[in-house]
């Protein structure tokens, strides 16, 4: 049976607006909806404390779910295709833990041999913070990209992109081992992953990036497609097998890259998602898929913010323990699913 794409579509994209919404209204600060329209139309005389939390606080951070959630998203919806491999997410080529190991030597070492723990530098900590990450995600996704022109194999490449996470975090153990109490502390809050760490002019740039990367990850829709048929029926119709999953890594990578070197590494988004859309939308045709999954990207990542910072918390949950709370059983409700359909049919 065919399903509605359109309706579907539709559906998701007002789940956004109401998720997005709910993200304004509710949190560790109770403020009355009728307040927030107020406050977002710039009507009424609300308190200027409340203007503060929805403008300085909420929007930003729900502004970052939804495009760390929609870039996730694709990534991990490219990887899986040119990897052929459900489990395949963004992180598989070890970019993830390029980041990681970029941050870790900025913040575990910043201690030892500046006497002055990063955590207490505030917005310059933070830059250097994002610099960091950036420069050791780029310089993995370098790597990958060096050896995949090398190597002919995606099993090959995947394994190798492994191998590169566990030498990543090899370091960061190491790092760890001589590092401050202080310093350690300030790593590992990093790497439970936040959405409300990028603001102001951080989130006005994240956003710019995110919003050409998103639309040129579309140009690769036909590649994707032809990529699913096989090599040798893709080789045939004239695609440059080696160019194609070079265009494609990069352009996930990138994605990463930049998601993690802003909110940290999130996990479990780019790995359920195109899971939930397939099941959803009965289709592996990536002009769907790729929609699909910006759209219900957003809104996961609106939910799992909305859960992180549910009333009644002081404070904020880790993200990264609410997307594993959230996307672990999609993905095993998905995978179940389509199990019972093979043997109905």
């Amino acid at each position: 049976m065919k399903r509605p794409i359109t309706f579907y579509m539709l559906l998701v994209t007002a789940s956004i607006f109401l998720f997005f919404f709910l993200n304004l209204v509710l949190g560790s600060v109770a403020i009355p909806f009728r307040s927030v329209w107020n406050i977002l139309w710039h009507s009424g005389d609300e308190s200027i404390i409340w203007q503060n939390i929805i403008w300085k606080s909420r929007v930003p951070q729900a502004l970052t779910a939804l495009v760390a959630g929609a870039g996730l998203s694709i990534s991990g919806l490219q990887m899986q295709t040119v990897f052929r491999n459900p489990l395949a997410g963004p992180s598989v080529l070890g970019i993830s833990s390029g980041a990681s190991m970029g941050v870790a030597f900025v913040v575990l070492l910043s201690g030892s041999i500046g006497g002055v723990a990063l955590s207490k530098l505030g917005f310059m900590g933070e830059l250097a913070l994002t610099i960091a990450a950036i420069a050791g995600s780029l310089s993995v996704m370098a790597l990958i990209v060096f050896v995949s022109q090398k190597v002919r194999g995606n099993v090959t490449l995947l394994i190798i992109g492994v191998m590169i996470g566990y030498v990543a975090n090899a370091v960061i153990g190491v790092l760890k081992f001589f590092s401050v109490e202080e310093d350690i502390r300030a790593y590992v809050i990093w790497g439970l992953g936040s959405f409300a760490r990028v603001s102001g002019d951080q989130m006005t740039l994240f956003i710019c990036i995110m919003l050409v990367l998103i639309p040129l990850s579309f140009l690769l829709i036909k590649t994707l497609n032809l990529l699913l048929l096989g090599d040798a029926y893709a080789r045939n119709l004239g695609l440059n097998i080696k160019r194609a999953r070079l265009l494609v890594i990069t352009c996930s990578g990138v994605l990463v890259a930049i998601v993690t070197a802003y909110c940290g590494p999130i996990i479990f988004l780019g790995l359920a998602v195109p899971h939930l859309c397939r099941g959803l939308f009965r289709t592996s045709d990536h002009r769907i898929l790729m929609p699909a999954s910006l759209l219900v990207g957003a809104s996961l990542a609106l939910v799992c913010n909305l859960i992180a910072r549910m009333p009644g918390f002081e404070g904020a949950l880790p993200v990264n323990s609410v997307t594993a709370l959230v996307g672990a059983p999609v993905v095993v409700s998905v995978l179940f699913g389509k199990r019972r359909n093979d043997m109905n049919e």
